[in-house]
């Protein structure tokens, strides 16, 4: 990755010296030494992050994690420039005018994303229809929300706000996908009590992601407890006669020691008749659930690529990016998330709370 990004870095300023207009104003070597100094501050932030050395060592983490995606998006434009004019042999003439707007380009791609990533997630609307599910059920809402990263980067009061977002919606239950925690510097004196604030007649539930394994298993698990949250660890539960909630905690990783199919038979053998909701973080092995029964599978984990085009690549391992799909005659919804991982950054799509309402045959 270090290197990646400081070859990124290289690249840009070289392409930014080729440029008339630059040359003319700003003398070689303060290009250098602002080029030198911006990759300096790049790698202090790298090589410390998530050292907890204090409020200078957490500004040079977020220059870091803001200048890797900006770099990204920059080079990624630039060079498709210098493709098309074949670094100014085939289009010699308007080589320069080319670089100069895909310079441009990436600089205002860059703060289109900031401000995107910033944004309060917007929420989204589903109607979806279970079979088996109870007629005094039609109608219940539920409000679904994943991958708020709350730590160093998000904290307490955006929380807080998205507690709200929730609450708002009167939802009769409330489901929490994982990424809930920061692997690092999560402060859990703050955050536990704007998470127990949640509520909902048919309880708040939740399964593990990723960060809650890299951020210390037995810590976060014991934070959700606190916090009133029901975690469903490769299990399932009866909400109400005919209304099945089931989950499986953070597989994608498992997969490679073959647990993951474990995980799934686990979470769904047993369970009496009803509608049957599955929670997944990652949006996996939806045929295995389909197949098993499941109305309706929830994940997060994507964040829709987050940042164009990481979405391409994401889509080779996670088909199901983001949005509504159908597997078989199973409803496949996988969210946005709600916050960010990295840099506070969204290209294109902001991101997304869930509010869906049940509906019975």
């Amino acid at each position: 990755m270090t290197t990646g990004a400081l070859l990124m870095h290289a690249y840009v300023f070289w392409r930014l010296a080729t440029l008339k207009a630059v040359r003319r104003r700003i003398p070689l070597r303060w290009q250098i030494i602002v080029a030198v100094l911006l990759a300096a501050l790049y790698y202090i932030g790298r090589t410390y992050r998530h050292s907890g050395g204090g409020i200078v060592v957490g500004l040079f983490e977020i220059f870091t994690m803001h200048w890797t995606a900006a770099l990204f998006l920059t080079t990624i434009v630039v060079l498709t420039a210098d493709l098309v004019s074949g670094f100014g042999f085939f289009l010699p003439r308007v080589a320069g005018k080319l670089r100069g707007g895909a310079l441009l380009t990436g600089l205002l791609l860059s703060i289109l994303a900031i401000i995107q990533g910033l944004r309060a997630p917007v929420v989204s609307e589903h109607e979806i229809v279970l079979r088996g599910l109870p007629s005094e059920l039609d109608g219940a809402v539920v409000a679904v929300t994943s991958d708020t990263h709350v730590g160093p980067m998000i904290g307490p009061e955006w929380l807080a706000e998205r507690v709200e977002q929730l609450l708002d919606m009167k939802p009769d239950m409330i489901l929490l996908l994982g990424d809930i925690f920061e692997s690092h510097g999560n402060n859990y004196a703050e955050l536990i009590p704007v998470l127990k604030s949640l509520h909902a007649p048919l309880g708040v539930w939740g399964v593990l992601g990723n960060h809650e394994y890299y951020g210390g298993l037995e810590r976060n698990i014991a934070a959700f407890e606190k916090a009133g949250v029901r975690l469903l660890r490769d299990e399932w539960a009866e909400i109400r006669p005919g209304l099945l909630l089931a989950g499986v905690d953070y597989i994608s990783g498992r997969n490679r020691a073959g647990r993951g199919e474990k995980s799934f038979s686990r979470a769904l053998v047993g369970r009496p008749e009803g509608a049957t909701v599955l929670l997944s973080h990652a949006p996996v092995r939806s045929a295995q659930a389909a197949s098993a029964g499941v109305d309706m599978m929830l994940s997060g984990h994507t964040h829709g690529g987050q940042v164009w085009p990481f979405g391409y690549l994401v889509r080779q391992q996670y088909p199901h990016l983001a949005g509504s799909y159908k597997v078989n005659d199973m409803t496949v919804l996988v969210t946005r998330g709600a916050g960010t991982w990295g840099p506070r950054m969204r290209l294109w799509w902001p991101g997304e709370i869930l509010r869906i309402t049940l509906r019975c045959e």
